[in-house]
Formats: C-alpha cells, sequence, structure tokens
C-alpha cells in the first residue's frame, strides 16, 4: 500500500514529490533514516510503473520512453539537496540548476549536468538528445512548454565543494 506517492499520475509528479520529500526525511535534513527508506523505496516502486508517462504544460499526458531509474534519479537529487544558493527546476524531464553554482561547478559535472551559457543554468537529462529545430528557447519560453517546478534551497549542512 502507498503512502507518500498515492496520486502521482506521470513520472514528472513522481520526481516532484520525490524531491520535496527527500529535503523533509533525508537524515542529514533531520529527518528519520529509517522513513526515508521506505519512501525511497515507495518511490522506487512508483518510478517504475509512471516513468514512461509525462505531461506537458497543457496537462496533455503523453508516452516517452526512458531509460533512466529510480535510483540514478535519486543519486542526483541525494547530491543537490545540499547546494545551497542555488535553485533547481524540474521542467519536464530535464533537471535545472540556477543561481549561486560557482562553486558546485566541479560536482555539478561529475553529476553529468552540463553549462548552458544562454540561459546561466546547468542541465541535465536522460539519454542522448537530438535538437528538433534551429529556435533557441528561453527559461521561461521552456517553463511555459512544459509541466514546471522549482526548488529554492534552503540553508542547511552543505556539501563539500
Amino acid at each position: 500500500m502507498r503512502k507518500y506517492f498515492t496520486n502521482c499520475t506521470t513520472a514528472e509528479e513522481a520526481k516532484d514529490l520525490y524531491r520535496k520529500l527527500a529535503k523533509q526525511l533525508h537524515p542529514d535534513c533531520g529527518g528519520d533514516a529509517e522513513e526515508f527508506k521506505r519512501m525511497s523505496a515507495e518511490f522506487s516502486e512508483v518510478f517504475d510503473s509512471l516513468k514512461n508517462t509525462h505531461r506537458n504544460a497543457e496537462g496533455k499526458t503523453y508516452t516517452k520512453e526512458t531509460q533512466q531509474t529510480a535510483a540514478e534519479f535519486m543519486d542526483i537529487i541525494e547530491q543537490l539537496i545540499h547546494m545551497t544558493g542555488c535553485t533547481v527546476e524540474l521542467i519536464g524531464s530535464w533537471i535545472w540548476v540556477s543561481g549561486n553554482t560557482y562553486e558546485y561547478r566541479d560536482h555539478l559535472k561529475k553529476l553529468g549536468f552540463k553549462y548552458s551559457k544562454q540561459k546561466k543554468a546547468w542541465y541535465t537529462h536522460e539519454g542522448p538528445y537530438k535538437k528538433r529545430s534551429k529556435k533557441n528557447y528561453s527559461m521561461n519560453d521552456l517553463r511555459n512548454m512544459w509541466e514546471t517546478t522549482e526548488f529554492e534551497q534552503e540553508d542547511s549542512e552543505r556539501i563539500s565543494a
């Protein structure tokens, strides 16, 4: 029986909720380790069932094949939890990190993030990406095209940069 992810219908919703719950339940943020493990196990189960179901900004649901696993996503979030001064956004199936990222640049590179000079933000995306048009989209354009959730990092125990 699900406790945390009862109302999730898409992979993005599950990822958004996992990110919020990880910030609350993670032992480094004052949460209970056993409760965090239970929530993570439930996320793995839910993500595996929803990983190919997505929603765009208009609310339309679509199916897109993905190879990303729940463990890969959880590992990235685990690393991002402690980056103070940064803003983490889930835009569609992409993770964007902006704000005061300079001191974390090496760490973000190790996680597989790339830097966009135009958008002044770091990004990662599961699998290969082929640009389909020559149009350059701003961050606001992307936010308007895809379902978006933004997380402002609070001051908490920091990772060593």
